[in-house]
């Protein structure tokens, strides 16, 4: 048989010397997808902070210290926490379990606004108040601050204005007007908490659910009013 190289010399048979091979495509994520699978683990991982109690038991600023255990605390004294809410923060101990109040309504930042003032009152000379009224200012009063309370216009807009050179009584209208928030919304739900009652009782205070941020209230929302006896 004749060799059909010969036959048909335009017919080029020789093997390739480069094989070439297919590559599956490699399917990539679309943009939007990869965006919402990323969304749902940052917001897995944020329920997950959340739920740990260290998340709601750390350090703040013009946190108390080493406070007595409200454990410890005996029916006589968690009586007097009730004649007035300056007894209340007058003690270490009431201080401490009202913190853990408002703990549970997420509010705790009213509180350690009012004590953050309390400790720049007692700065013992000048050079020590223009970083500490610049850590509370930024903390506390200024928009968007990472713990902002709740203050009107007019408050805010003086405590600003005096941050330009800070004495003793630049928080002393802002401390105020959230002492007073505090006396007429949180105070009177504390006296009537389930914590506080079993004080009253001698029992040791179980661990209080954690409950939903309350709305805030504005100096407003008091005017005329009056702290009703009948509540407590």
């Amino acid at each position: 048989m004749e060799n059909p190289l010969l036959l048909f010399p335009q017919l080029n048979i020789s093997a390739p010397k480069d094989k070439a091979y297919y590559k599956k495509p490699v399917m990539k994520e679309e943009p939007h997808k990869a965006g919402k699978a990323g969304a749902k683990q940052k917001r897995n991982r944020l329920s997950l902070l959340l739920q740990k109690p260290e998340f709601h038991e750390g350090d703040h600023l013009g946190k108390p210290g080493n406070l007595p255990k409200a454990a410890s605390v005996s029916p006589e004294e968690a009586v007097k926490w009730g004649e007035s809410f300056d007894k209340l923060l007058s003690e270490k101990a009431g201080l401490d379990a009202f913190t853990k109040f408002l703990k549970t309504e997420f509010s705790e930042e009213n509180i350690e606004f009012w004590i953050a003032c309390e400790d720049y009152k007692k700065s013992k000379s000048a050079h020590e108040l223009l970083p500490k009224a610049k850590t509370i200012f930024e903390t506390f009063i200024q928009k968007d601050a990472p713990k902002e309370v709740n203050l009107d216009f007019h408050t805010k807009e003086v405590t600003s204005q005096s941050m330009g050179q800070p004495g003793r009584s630049t928080f002393e209208a802002a401390q105020s007007t959230v002492y007073r928030l505090m006396e007429q919304d949180s105070y009177p739900r504390f006296l009537r908490s389930a914590p506080y009652l079993g004080m009253l009782q001698g029992r040791a205070p179980a661990r209080a659910p954690l409950r939903r941020r309350s709305r805030s209230f504005t100096v407003s929302d008091f005017k005329g009013a009056r702290p009703n006896p009948a509540l407590w």
